[in-house]
C-alpha cells in the first residue's frame, strides 16, 4: 500500500461492552462497516478512542485488531501520543511492527515542552521508525501550540510528513504549506471542509464515525471532482452531525449516535460520562437533519 495518506480518515471511538471492557470483535465490525462506507483512512487509538483511559495491553488489542480487519484496504495510523518520549517509541516500535502504517502522536500534554524539547522528542521518535509520523497540532488539549514555524523545524525530521491541525484558525493550513512545501501534508482535524478549501489534503473526522460515507464524498467531491458546490452541499447537509460531536462530549455523543443508529459500542469510560438523557432527543434529531439511518427501537 502507498504511504501517501489522503481523504477521510475517521478517529475512532473504542467499542466496549456491556461490562465496560474493550470489544475487539465489535470493534472489527466497526472497521468492516467503515471501510465498507467508504472512508479513506482509520486512526484508532486517538482522543476520541479514549487512548488515556486504556491499558497498555488494551491498547495493543485495540491497534492489532484495527489493522488485522482493515486488512490492507485502506490505511491504518495508530494514535502512539504519551507524554514520556520513551513511551512514545515504544507503542510506535509496536505499531510499526504489528503493520501499521503510520502513527499519530499528540505532544506531550502535561509537561508544556518548549520548541527545542518538542524537537528532540519528535527527533528521537522519527529515528525509532520507518513509517510516517502524522503529527497532531490541538493546543486545547495538549496544552502545546505547534505554530506553522515549529512544525517548519519538525519537517526536516525524515519521518515526520503528516500533520492534524486542529485549531480552528484555516490560515495555519496556508502558512504550513508555504513554510514547509512538499515536506508536510496538511489534514484538517476540526474543520474538514473548510481545510480542502485552504489546501489540506486529508481531514481527520470525528463525524465519520457516525457517518463515514458522507465525510469521505466531501473530500472526494472537493479534491478529486473539484465540484466545490456539490461538496458544500453534502457539508451543510451533514453539519447537524458535525457539530453534534465538535464539543467536549466528543466521545459521548458519538457513542450514543451509533447506539441510536443500532451499534451500540457501549457507554465512555470515566470520567467521561454517557450523554445525558435529556440531550437524546436533540442528538436524535441532529441525526435525522443530517439524513442518518436510526434504528427503529430509541436508545
Amino acid at each position: 500500500m502507498s504511504k501517501s495518506f489522503r481523504g477521510t480518515y475517521t478517529v475512532m471511538i473504542t467499542p466496549f461492552d456491556a461490562r465496560g471492557a474493550v470489544d475487539l470483535a465489535a470493534t472489527g465490525d466497526f472497521v468492516d462497516w467503515q471501510i465498507r462506507s467508504g472512508i479513506h483512512g482509520l486512526v484508532p487509538l486517538g482522543s476520541t478512542g479514549e487512548f488515556l483511559s486504556l491499558t497498555d495491553d488494551e491498547r495493543s488489542a485495540v491497534a492489532q485488531t484495527v489493522i488485522d480487519s482493515a486488512a490492507g484496504r485502506v490505511p491504518v495510523l495508530v494514535g502512539t501520543g504519551a507524554e514520556s518520549t520513551d513511551d512514545v517509541i515504544r507503542y510506535s516500535r509496536e505499531a510499526e511492527a504489528m503493520g501499521a502504517d503510520g502513527v499519530m502522536i499528540i505532544p506531550p500534554f502535561y509537561s508544556t515542552p518548549t520548541e527545542d524539547e518538542l524537537f528532540e522528542h519528535f527527533r528521537r521518535i522519527g529515528e525509532a521508525i520507518s513509517i510516517p509520523i502524522m503529527i497532531y497540532n490541538n493546543p486545547a488539549t495538549a496544552n502545546v501550540d505547534l505554530t506553522p514555524q515549529i512544525v517548519e523545524r519538525l519537517s526536516r525530521i525524515d519521518t515526520v510528513s503528516y500533520i492534524k491541525e486542529s485549531t480552528m484558525d484555516v490560515t495555519r493550513i496556508r502558512d504550513i504549506l508555504e513554510l514547509c512545501g512538499e515536506r508536510m501534508t496538511v489534514f484538517g482535524g476540526i474543520m474538514g471542509f473548510e481545510s480542502f478549501l485552504a489546501g489540506a489534503e486529508g481531514w481527520v473526522a470525528v463525524g465519520s464515525n457516525i457517518m463515514p460515507g458522507e465525510m469521505a464524498d466531501i473530500f472526494t467531491l472537493c479534491a478529486d471532482r473539484r465540484d466545490i458546490e456539490g461538496a458544500r452541499a453534502v457539508y451543510k447537509r451533514v453539519l447537524p452531525v458535525i457539530r453534534l460531536v465538535g464539543g467536549h462530549r466528543y466521545v459521548s455523543a458519538s457513542k450514543a449516535a451509533l447506539a441510536a443508529m443500532g451499534r451500540n459500542v457501549g457507554d465512555p469510560r470515566p470520567p467521561r460520562l454517557p450523554l445525558p438523557g435529556n440531550e437524546i432527543p436533540a442528538m436524535r434529531e441532529a441525526l435525522r437533519k443530517a439524513g442518518a439511518e436510526l434504528a427503529s427501537v430509541p436508545a
